[in-house]
């Protein structure tokens, strides 16, 4: 199986997700909230590639493809060395939580800039696995 390519995005955009909640307004306006977990869903992660080449961009739809598209779930390599390569925070930040794995939200987005060279952008929705 082809592992996620580890080269450091050139951009990177990070929801942090919510709790798993069920809101209830009666008629008078009055509102019930109640909790359904303990961990936070949703976090959604879109990693940008500029100016990479065409062999680059064929691994990431290639690992794309492995998974069935947004079917699969799979773990980063190691935060460090993929999505949070030129964070300065604490790695673990794009983890989400214990047992999350991460999914394509949609398939990759390529923008070719000159012949051989693209952009690429990639998004993805985190899911708790058991």
């Amino acid at each position: 199986m082809t592992a996620f390519p580890t080269i450091a995005p050139t951009s990177r955009s990070f929801e942090g997700g919510d709790w798993p909640i069920k809101r209830f307004v009666s008629q008078s306006g009055s509102e019930v909230r109640i909790l359904y977990g303990d961990r936070r869903t949703g976090h959604t992660l879109s990693l940008g590639y500029q100016n990479i080449d065409d062999e680059t961009v064929e691994q990431f739809f290639q690992h794309y493809y492995e998974q069935k598209g947004t079917y699969g779930t799979f773990a980063f390599n190691t935060i460090e060395s993929t999505v949070g390569q030129g964070w300065e925070g604490e790695a673990d930040f794009f983890n989400a939580g214990a047992a999350v794995q991460y999914r394509y939200s949609g398939p990759p987005s390529v923008q070719q800039v000159r012949p051989g060279i693209s952009n690429i952008t990639l998004n993805f929705v985190a899911v708790g696995v058991s």
